[in-house]
C-alpha cells in the first residue's frame, strides 16, 4: 500500500506539473486570453507560481537520480521472460549477452522446457550453476510477481531485463511496478526482432493488474492461490 501511496502522489504531482508548463507555454506566446491581466497579478501575489516551481525541482532531482543510478549502480543478475519462439532468440540472444558478464546469475522465467534451454547455454560455453530455471509464470505479469520476492532475498538491487523488442514495452510497465515495489531496479536489454510492437492497450492491461498485485497480492501466480 505504502508503494501505491507514493505512486499516486508521484502522479498527483505531474499533474500540477503538466499544468504549470502548459501555462508558462501560453505565457510565452501571449495566447491567454481566458486569464485577464487582474487573475495573472492574483496569482503571482498569491505564490502559485512558486509552489509549482517547488514541485518541478523534486522531479527534476528524481529524475537525475534514476540517470545517475543507471550509471554507477551496477546489475547483479540477468533476467530473461521466457516465450520466445521455437527458434529460441531470447535465451540464444542471452547465452551470448552473458557471456560479457561470466559472474552474473541468469533466471529464467518460463519459456521452453529445461532441457533445450540448457542446451542453448552449455553451446555458448555457459556454466549451468548459473542458471535458475522458473516455470511458475503463466503470463508476463506473473514473470515479476513469481520471480521478485526471491530476487529481493538473495540481495539484488538491479537487474539486466531480457525479452523480445515488441515485448518490452509492457514488460517495462510491469517492471517498473512490480520490481520497484521491492526496490529492484533494471536496464532493459531488447531482443531484435521483425515483428511490430504490441498494442499499447497490453501495457496498461498489465500495468493496472500490476498495480493490483502490489495492492493486494493477487493475480500473481501462486504466491495468491496459497492465501
Amino acid at each position: 500500500m505504502h508503494f501505491v501511496a507514493k505512486y499516486l502522489y508521484f502522479v498527483g504531482h505531474i499533474h500540477y506539473l503538466q499544468q504549470y508548463l502548459a501555462g508558462l507555454f501560453l505565457y510565452q506566446n501571449s495566447s491567454l486570453d481566458s486569464l485577464s491581466d487582474r487573475t495573472l497579478n492574483k496569482m503571482l501575489q498569491s505564490g502559485i507560481y512558486s509552489r509549482l516551481m517547488l514541485l518541478v525541482l523534486p522531479l527534476t532531482l528524481l529524475w537525475g537520480y534514476k540517470k545517475v543510478q543507471n550509471v554507477f549502480v551496477q546489475p547483479q543478475a540477468i533476467l530473461v521472460l521466457g516465450g520466445s519462439t521455437k527458434r529460441l532468440e531470447r535465451e540464444k540472444f542471452t547465452a551470448n549477452f552473458a557471456k560479457q558478464y561470466p559472474n552474473l546469475p541468469i533466471w529464467i522465467s518460463g519459456g521452453s522446457p529445461p532441457s533445450v534451454t540448457k542446451k542453448v547455454f552449455i553451446k555458448a560455453g555457459i556454466d549451468q550453476k548459473r542458471l535458475y530455471l522458473d516455470y511458475r509464470a503463466n503470463n508476463t505479469v506473473e514473470n515479476f510477481t513469481t520471480l521478485v520476492d526471491d530476487l529481493q532475498k538473495r540481495g539484488i538491487n538491479k537487474l539486466y531485463l531480457v525479452t523480445s523488442d515488441y515485448h518490452m514495452r509492457r514488460a517495462t510497465v510491469i517492471g517498473e511496478i512490480v520490481l520497484g515495489s521491492r526496490g529492484i531496479d533494471f536496464q532493459a536489454i531488447s531482443v531484435p526482432s521483425q515483428t511490430n510492437s504490441e498494442p499499447i492497450e497490453k501495457s496498461i492491461r498489465d500495468g493496472v493488474r500490476s498495480i493490483v498485485w502490489v495492492a493486494t497480492g493477487l493475480g500473481g501466480g501462486e504466491k495468491d492461490k496459497e492465501k
